[in-house]
């Protein structure tokens, strides 16, 4: 356990490199759910898109519907609703761990905003690619997975992009949900120490070590897709 810092120390740079440690696996937990939410904010999302263009209206209405409540609702509530309300909605059979809970709450809500990016892109498909694929007599699957997706996923890449790091931004918000990622900890030692300056700008730190090379990249494929088309 960590000795409390001198009161009048503006910046105590021992006690500091004393709580990196702990700060840095809150923030390996961080990075595991933004992982974990963008795998499945990715795979939902491309059925949330093809959902809102399936040419029956009882799936594309009620697929829009869905996207748009959960777009239009924070973040937070969701976390609330899948962590506290399901399991007594379900009676104690819908019962998720925090960080199960927050993997689901993420991917679910940016799966919304995924969904978006992928429908542009396959909107900025020319038309001459729907028309040559029907001429051909190309069935569904093989329209959309040899044709349409191959030319719509790469333009949706910068998008989907920039949405990995808003989720790594919003993955903190799993401290409502007692889960101990790095604002968890740094809390932690706010509350055990009474220091307030090392542990957040030390988790501001490691923030900015993960988001900024992650941003850099992001802005690479934005370079790379802009006039590639």
């Amino acid at each position: 356990m960590w000795v409390l810092a001198q009161e009048d120390a503006l910046w105590d740079s021992d006690f500091a490199w004393e709580i990196l440690g702990l700060l840095a696996q809150g923030m390996w937990t961080t990075i595991q759910a933004t992982i974990g939410g963008i795998i499945i904010a990715l795979i939902l999302g491309l059925l949330l898109a093809l959902g809102r263009r399936a040419p029956s209206r009882w799936i594309a209405w009620p697929t829009r519907a869905v996207i748009e409540f959960i777009r239009s609702t924070p973040l937070l509530i969701q976390l609330f609703v899948i962590f506290f309300v399901l399991p007594v909605m379900s009676n104690n059979v819908l019962v998720f761990s925090p960080m199960v809970s927050l993997i689901i709450g993420l991917g679910i809500h940016y799966a919304t905003y995924c969904s978006e990016a992928y429908r542009a892109g396959i909107n900025s498909v020319p038309q001459g690619q729907w028309e040559a694929s029907t001429a051909l007599n190309l069935s569904t699957v093989t329209k959309w997975t040899t044709v349409i997706l191959p030319q719509a996923i790469p333009t949706s890449i910068p998008a989907l992009g920039n949405y990995f790091v808003a989720m790594f931004k919003d993955a903190p918000l799993g401290a409502a949900i007692t889960l101990t990622g790095i604002l968890g900890v740094a809390t932690g030692i706010q509350a055990s120490t009474f220091r307030n300056l090392e542990p957040i700008t030390v988790a501001g730190i490691l923030f900015l070590m993960v988001s900024i090379p992650v941003a850099i990249f992001v802005s690479r494929l934005e370079r790379k897709y802009r006039y590639e088309r």
